[in-house]
C-alpha cells in the first residue's frame, strides 16, 4: 500500500530571518520551521540586565508607594519579578499592575497579579486607551523599562495627572557582527521575509543592509504596529506585514498569508 503523499506546509521553503533578541528569536524559527519555513536567526538587538544601583534598590523597597506600576515589555517585565522575588516576599496591596501587551501581562500573571492590558494591540498607545490609565489624582506610576524609550507613556499619563517614575531595569544595543556573517545572512541566503519588531530593530536593519550592499525593497518586512510600517516606508522599504499580535503563531501565519497574496499577483501588501 503505498504512503499518502504529505500535504506541503504553509511557507514551505520559504526564507525567513528573524532579527528579535533572543531567546525569542529562537522560539519564533521554530515555529517558523515547523511551517516548512528555512528560518534563520541574526538578533539585531541585544538586551542586558543593568547593574544592581542604589536607586534602583529604593524604588523596590518602596513600591508600597505606588498606585500602579506598568511592564512596558516581557523582558522588562521578568527582571521586575526578579526583583520583587529578592525583595518583596509578600506583595503589597493595593497596587494595580499593567503590561503593554499580553505576552507582558501574561508574565506578571503568571506570578498571580492582577494585570490588566489592552484589549487589543500591544503598543503604548492601545494601553494608554485603558479606562483605569485616563485620570489621575497625582497618584503614583512605576513605569518599568529599558534604559532608552518611547516617552509618549510617562508624558501622556503626567499631562493625565499622574507622576511617573521611570524604572530602567536593562540595556539594549545592537551586536557587533563580522562582515561574513552579515553578508551570508543578508546577501547570500537573501531572505525574502525579514521579522523586525520594534523600530530600533529595523534601523539597525536598514544601516547593516546599508554596509553590505543588500537591497531591502523586494524584502516582506514583519513590523509591529503601522507606526513601523510608516518608519520602513518613510526609508523607501513599501512591503510590510502587521500581524494581528506578536504571538509566534500569528505572526507565521501573518506572513503565510501574505505571501499567499503577494504570489497570487494582488500586491496586497497591507
Amino acid at each position: 500500500m503505498a504512503t499518502p503523499r504529505p500535504e506541503s506546509l504553509p511557507l514551505d521553503g520559504r526564507r525567513i530571518l528573524i532579527c528579535r533578541p533572543q531567546p525569542e528569536a529562537d522560539r519564533l524559527a521554530t515555529a517558523f520551521q515547523n511551517a516548512g519555513a528555512d528560518a534563520r536567526v541574526l538578533p539585531l538587538i541585544t538586551r542586558e540586565p543593568l547593574p544592581e544601583d542604589p536607586a534602583t534598590r529604593t524604588l523596590i523597597l518602596n513600591l508600597d508607594e505606588f498606585a500602579h506600576v506598568i511592564a512596558v515589555s516581557p523582558y522588562a517585565a521578568s527582571l521586575l519579578l526578579e526583583w520583587l522575588d529578592t525583595w518583596w516576599p509578600q506583595i503589597p496591596e493595593g497596587i494595580q499592575w499593567y503590561g503593554v501587551g499580553a505576552g507582558t501581562a501574561a508574565i506578571l500573571a503568571s506570578y498571580g497579579l492582577d494585570t490588566h492590558q489592552p484589549e487589543s494591540g500591544h503598543a503604548s498607545e492601545d494601553l494608554l486607551q485603558l479606562p483605569e490609565l485616563a485620570t489621575f489624582d497625582h497618584e503614583n506610576v512605576l513605569l518599568v523599562r529599558g534604559e532608552e524609550g518611547r516617552e509618549l507613556i510617562p508624558q501622556t499619563l503626567e499631562k493625565r495627572g499622574a507622576r511617573v517614575t521611570p524604572m530602567p531595569l536593562y540595556r539594549r544595543y545592537c551586536p557587533d557582527y563580522d562582515e561574513a556573517i552579515l553578508k551570508a545572512m543578508l546577501n547570500d541566503f537573501s531572505p525574502e521575509v525579514i521579522v523586525t519588531l520594534s523600530g530600533e530593530t529595523l534601523n539597525n536593519l536598514i544601516a547593516l543592509s546599508e554596509n553590505t550592499g543588500h537591497n531591502l525593497e523586494d524584502t516582506l518586512l514583519v513590523v509591529p504596529v503601522e507606526r513601523i510600517a510608516e518608519q520602513a516606508r518613510q526609508a523607501g522599504l513599501r512591503r510590510t506585514c502587521i500581524p494581528g499580535s506578536l504571538a509566534d503563531s500569528t505572526i507565521v501565519a501573518a506572513v503565510a498569508e501574505q505571501l499567499a497574496s503577494l504570489d497570487g499577483g494582488s500586491g496586497n501588501t497591507k
